[in-house]
């Protein structure tokens, strides 16, 4: 595996494999890569001539006070598992060479991201569609691979390609979990023992609730509350949103329809660690 570092080189390499009818795969991380961002991984390699893993830790997407500066690093080890995993390429910019001091231009997306990690986190929405643009551009890709975990960012990922008539498919990966069902994340570095153990009411409040709604339950208050109470049954938890929504598009109906697809979202604050997760239930 090699390592590319500017935007130039790494177009000229694409535009090579793309003239030679290789099939290009990106996996787009910000590294400290995990078994979850190894799948994806393994999934670009199965599938594709040429994998490029970019790793850059994006500020755009962070608001001020949040977590930039302490995100977790560790180039060596990221080099070792996405080679191992498959990748041709690890693509990692530095800031000036994607933002340099006169960039101005900044890609939005509406609608989609208006509630939900939208409203909790203002601007990092934009900064995630910039970002991706640029990766996108940079590496020249014939399709990317993503984890639902992130999943209105997925949802926002699908809807600004079709928008912008990109000629790349946006393929979601499940979900990587613990064996205790705790999504697998960058950030879980950041809790203690006790707050890991708490960590698990997560998955138990997302399952509980999905039983809840396969035994007959439509009407969305109820699940919300349903999965709000079950979170609440944990000291120390502070709830950004606990929520029930089409999975589709976060449409909020009173009531859902049979044979609707519903996603219930996560965003919780576990001591300093912000923690999300999601699962997608079948009416």
């Amino acid at each position: 595996m090699k390592i590319i570092n500017t935007i130039k080189e790494m177009q000229e390499i694409a535009d090579s494999y793309r003239k030679e009818g290789k099939t290009i795969a990106c996996v787009p991380t910000m590294g400290y890569l995990h078994e979850g961002h190894l799948s994806l991984i393994e999934y670009a390699d199965a599938n594709s001539d040429i994998v490029v893993t970019t790793l850059f830790v994006n500020p755009l997407q962070f608001a001020p006070g949040e977590d930039f500066e302490k995100y977790p690093r560790d180039i060596d080890s990221d080099f070792n598992k996405a080679e191992k995993s498959g990748s041709d390429y690890l693509f990692m910019p530095n800031t000036k060479d994607m933002y340099s001091p006169a960039f101005q231009t900044n890609v939005q997306v509406t609608g989609i991201t208006t509630k939900f990690e939208g409203e909790f986190r203002p601007g990092h929405f934009d900064g995630v569609a910039t970002v991706v643009n640029k990766l996108f551009n940079a590496v020249k890709p014939h399709f990317a691979v993503f984890g639902r975990k992130d999943y209105q960012q997925t949802l926002l990922i699908k809807q600004m390609t079709a928008d912008l008539n990109m000629d790349i498919d946006i393929v979601v990966r499940p979900t990587i979990r613990e064996e205790d069902g705790l999504a697998k994340s960058s950030r879980n570095v950041y809790l203690s023992d006790e707050e890991r153990e708490k960590a698990t009411i997560l998955y138990k409040a997302l399952k509980a609730t999905e039983q809840l709604m396969l035994s007959g339950e439509r009407e969305r208050s109820v699940i919300n509350r349903k999965l709000n109470d079950v979170l609440m049954s944990i000291s120390g938890i502070v709830i950004d949103y606990a929520a029930a929504a089409v999975a589709n598009n976060l449409d909020e109906p009173e009531f859902f329809a049979d044979g609707d697809g519903i996603v219930l979202l996560i965003a919780l604050h576990l001591g300093k660690t912000r923690l999300i997760d999601n699962l997608i239930v079948k009416l």
